[in-house]
């Protein structure tokens, strides 16, 4: 681990990076540098940071980005300042050049002082999301089940399927063709029948939750802890669908799922800005 030299990055890269820290995580074997990407034993990486005053106003913009063999600027989605270490703090199962970059992104219906403002800044600078076009977020509408599935494997790093040799008949030729495929292939999804995924129907929390539960199992990340909560202190716990029970309990029991009140709204849908605080909460402790 050592200093990076942006001397030989792209101008609009150096640009990007300005005066802030680059690192060069490399290993050598016998003085010759070998790649390495094991996703099997992920490396933690904590870089001494002081935001400036700027920053500080919209800490969640502060990203790690890498830098690939040909110059490629890719945001790492697990990035993030940490006050209390005064450091940005990332894992990585892959070396290279690892940059932090201060990227504020804003959406013209997304107001300053709005309750998911802070969630939607940090999931938009990290590519988890590219909002809805026209510069807008549509905070209010209800988030799909092709949108959940995208960000959710944006913000875990699971990649998409280049060139899908299976999938859903209803994957179209889109922006998330290719995460279907991939959510197929690795088991994340099974679709809800006849080999369909109903990406554009909106989705349930017991559905999104369920997703969010297969694809931390696939990554092997599922959740730890005890929150002392358990189904049976949810009034509504019997609606949960068969298939959805061992995601919510787990889930509920380790603390990322808490409900409302008494109550898990299983069949409840969501919106997108509130979809934007569950991924923040995730990524951000």
């Amino acid at each position: 681990i050592g200093r990076g030299d942006k001397s030989a990055l792209p101008e609009e890269v150096q640009e990007a990076i300005g005066d802030r820290p680059i690192i060069r995580l490399a290993l050598t074997l016998d003085g010759e540098q070998v790649n390495w990407n094991n996703p099997g034993a992920p490396v933690t990486v904590s870089i001494p940071y002081t935001p400036t005053e700027e920053e500080l106003k919209n800490p969640e913009s502060i990203v790690i980005r890498y830098i690939d063999g040909s110059g490629n600027v890719i945001s790492v989605p697990n990035g993030r300042y940490d006050p209390e270490s005064g450091t940005v703090t990332f894992t990585t199962t892959h070396f290279s050049y690892y940059a932090v970059s201060f990227k504020p992104v804003s959406f013209k219906d997304v107001p300053g002082d709005a309750w998911y403002a802070k969630a939607v800044s940090f999931i938009a600078a990290r590519e988890i999301t590219l909002g809805t076009g026209g510069g807008n977020f549509s905070p209010e509408d209800k988030l799909t089940r092709g949108q959940f599935i995208v960000m959710m494997m944006r913000a875990y790093g699971i990649a998409p399927d280049e060139d899908p040799k299976d999938n859903f008949k209803d994957a179209g030729n889109t922006w998330y063709t290719g995460y279907l495929a991939a959510a197929k292939r690795l088991g994340i999804s099974a679709g809800v029948g006849n080999n369909l995924f109903a990406p554009e129907n909106a989705i349930t929390r017991q559905e999104m939750f369920t997703l969010l539960y297969n694809g931390l199992k696939v990554i092997e990340k599922l959740p730890r802890g005890n929150s002392g909560k358990t189904l049976s202190d949810f009034s509504d716990a019997d609606e949960i669908a068969p298939w959805a029970m061992d995601a919510m309990k787990l889930l509920v029991e380790t603390g990322m799922v808490s409900g409302s009140g008494n109550k898990l709204s299983p069949k409840d849908t969501t919106t997108r800005a509130q979809m934007a605080q569950v991924f923040y909460n995730l990524l951000s402790r």
